[in-house]
Protein backbone atom coordinates (compact mmCIF):
# COMPACT_ATOMS: atom_id res chain seq x y z
CA UNK A 1 0.00 0.00 0.00
CA UNK A 2 1.03 3.40 -0.62
CA UNK A 3 1.42 6.00 2.06
CA UNK A 4 -1.24 8.40 -0.17
CA UNK A 5 -3.57 5.31 0.43
CA UNK A 6 -2.99 4.87 4.09
CA UNK A 7 -3.47 8.95 4.46
CA UNK A 8 -6.92 8.46 2.45
CA UNK A 9 -7.44 5.40 4.38
CA UNK A 10 -6.81 7.16 7.90
CA UNK A 11 -9.03 10.31 7.13
CA UNK A 12 -12.16 7.85 6.10
CA UNK A 13 -11.43 5.61 9.62
CA UNK A 14 -11.18 9.45 11.76
CA UNK A 15 -14.36 10.17 10.04
CA UNK A 16 -16.05 7.15 11.08
CA UNK A 17 -14.82 7.38 14.79
CA UNK A 18 -16.76 10.56 14.85
CA UNK A 19 -19.70 9.60 13.39
CA UNK A 20 -20.15 6.54 15.56
CA UNK A 21 -19.21 9.30 18.25
CA UNK A 22 -22.29 11.12 17.52
CA UNK A 23 -24.18 8.18 17.36
CA UNK A 24 -23.33 6.76 20.56
CA UNK A 25 -23.58 9.87 21.85
CA UNK A 26 -27.51 9.97 20.58
CA UNK A 27 -28.33 6.58 21.28
CA UNK A 28 -26.44 6.77 25.26
CA UNK A 29 -29.46 7.72 26.99
CA UNK A 30 -33.96 7.27 25.99
CA UNK A 31 -36.57 8.03 27.60
CA UNK A 32 -38.85 5.31 29.82
CA UNK A 33 -41.03 3.32 27.89
CA UNK A 34 -39.35 4.26 24.73
CA UNK A 35 -36.69 2.33 22.36
CA UNK A 36 -33.41 4.35 21.45
CA UNK A 37 -33.12 5.08 17.65
CA UNK A 38 -29.77 2.34 17.84
CA UNK A 39 -27.88 -0.13 19.97
CA UNK A 40 -25.82 2.06 22.17
CA UNK A 41 -23.15 -0.88 23.15
CA UNK A 42 -22.84 -2.02 19.57
CA UNK A 43 -21.93 1.14 18.20
CA UNK A 44 -19.40 1.56 21.08
CA UNK A 45 -18.02 -1.58 20.19
CA UNK A 46 -17.66 -0.19 16.54
CA UNK A 47 -16.02 2.98 17.41
CA UNK A 48 -13.37 0.53 19.42
CA UNK A 49 -12.61 -1.60 16.12
CA UNK A 50 -12.48 1.93 14.42
CA UNK A 51 -10.22 3.38 16.63
CA UNK A 52 -7.53 0.27 17.20
CA UNK A 53 -7.58 0.56 12.85
CA UNK A 54 -7.07 4.15 13.07
CA UNK A 55 -4.44 3.74 15.66
CA UNK A 56 -2.33 1.52 13.36
CA UNK A 57 -2.80 3.12 10.32
CA UNK A 58 -1.02 6.34 12.38
CA UNK A 59 1.31 4.31 13.35
CA UNK A 60 2.27 3.31 10.43
CA UNK A 61 2.31 6.43 8.52
CA UNK A 62 4.19 7.93 11.22
CA UNK A 63 6.85 5.42 10.76
CA UNK A 64 6.83 5.77 7.36
CA UNK A 65 7.09 9.87 7.83
CA UNK A 66 9.66 9.21 9.94
CA UNK A 67 11.73 7.36 7.26
CA UNK A 68 11.54 8.44 4.10
CA UNK A 69 13.86 10.49 3.22
CA UNK A 70 13.01 13.36 0.86
CA UNK A 71 16.57 14.66 0.04
CA UNK A 72 17.35 18.10 0.72
CA UNK A 73 13.80 18.55 2.73
CA UNK A 74 15.19 16.00 4.61
CA UNK A 75 12.24 13.30 6.06
CA UNK A 76 8.75 13.27 5.08
CA UNK A 77 8.62 14.45 8.92
CA UNK A 78 10.81 16.99 8.46
CA UNK A 79 9.04 18.50 5.25
CA UNK A 80 5.69 18.26 7.38
CA UNK A 81 7.05 20.12 9.54
CA UNK A 82 8.65 22.56 7.31
CA UNK A 83 5.20 23.30 5.43
CA UNK A 84 3.38 23.27 8.50
CA UNK A 85 5.51 26.67 9.78
CA UNK A 86 5.29 27.93 6.39
CA UNK A 87 1.57 27.97 6.83
CA UNK A 88 1.61 29.91 9.99
CA UNK A 89 4.66 32.69 8.75
CA UNK A 90 2.07 33.04 5.60
CA UNK A 91 -0.99 33.28 8.25
CA UNK A 92 1.30 36.03 10.83
CA UNK A 93 2.15 38.03 7.15
CA UNK A 94 -1.12 38.03 5.94
CA UNK A 95 -2.84 38.94 8.92
CA UNK A 96 -0.49 41.84 10.01
CA UNK A 97 -0.54 42.79 6.11
CA UNK A 98 -4.59 42.91 6.28
CA UNK A 99 -4.25 44.63 9.81
CA UNK A 100 -2.12 47.00 8.33
CA UNK A 101 -4.01 47.70 5.69
CA UNK A 102 -7.27 48.55 7.66
CA UNK A 103 -9.38 45.67 6.41
CA UNK A 104 -10.36 44.38 10.06
CA UNK A 105 -14.14 46.03 10.39
CA UNK A 106 -12.85 49.38 9.25
CA UNK A 107 -14.70 52.08 10.57
CA UNK A 108 -15.85 55.10 8.34
CA UNK A 109 -13.82 57.93 9.67
CA UNK A 110 -14.86 61.42 9.93
CA UNK A 111 -12.95 64.51 9.26
CA UNK A 112 -12.98 65.20 12.97
CA UNK A 113 -11.18 61.68 14.01
CA UNK A 114 -7.63 61.09 14.14
CA UNK A 115 -6.23 59.53 11.22
CA UNK A 116 -5.25 55.79 11.59
CA UNK A 117 -1.76 55.31 10.19
CA UNK A 118 -0.30 52.12 8.95
CA UNK A 119 2.71 50.71 11.53
CA UNK A 120 3.84 48.04 8.50
CA UNK A 121 4.67 48.48 4.70
CA UNK A 122 1.34 46.56 3.78
CA UNK A 123 3.57 45.89 -0.10
CA UNK A 124 6.44 44.36 1.69
CA UNK A 125 4.17 41.86 3.73
CA UNK A 126 2.19 41.17 0.88
CA UNK A 127 5.64 40.35 -1.21
CA UNK A 128 6.70 37.95 1.30
CA UNK A 129 3.51 36.44 1.97
CA UNK A 130 3.05 35.33 -2.12
CA UNK A 131 6.49 34.06 -1.75
CA UNK A 132 6.49 32.18 1.50
CA UNK A 133 2.74 31.11 -0.63
CA UNK A 134 5.11 29.57 -3.85
CA UNK A 135 7.17 27.68 -1.12
CA UNK A 136 4.26 25.97 0.16
CA UNK A 137 2.72 24.94 -2.71
CA UNK A 138 6.02 23.92 -4.33
CA UNK A 139 7.17 21.80 -0.85
CA UNK A 140 3.43 20.54 -1.06
CA UNK A 141 3.91 18.85 -4.11
CA UNK A 142 7.36 17.75 -3.31
CA UNK A 143 5.26 16.15 -0.01
CA UNK A 144 2.46 14.58 -2.27
CA UNK A 145 4.67 13.24 -4.65
CA UNK A 146 6.54 11.39 -1.96
CA UNK A 147 2.96 10.16 -0.16
CA UNK A 148 2.15 8.61 -3.82
CA UNK A 149 5.96 6.77 -4.51
CA UNK A 150 6.74 5.74 -0.35
CA UNK A 151 5.20 2.17 0.39
CA UNK A 152 3.40 2.21 3.61
CA UNK A 153 6.08 0.44 6.21
CA UNK A 154 4.86 -2.15 9.08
Amino acid sequence: MKLAEALAERSDAARRVEQLRSRVVSSARYQEGETPAEDAVRLLAEADEALGTLEVLIRRINRTNAAVDMGEDGTLTDALARRDVLRLRHSVLTSAADAAAGQRGAARQLRSELTMLSALDVADLRARADVLARDIRRLDMRIQRTNWEADLLD
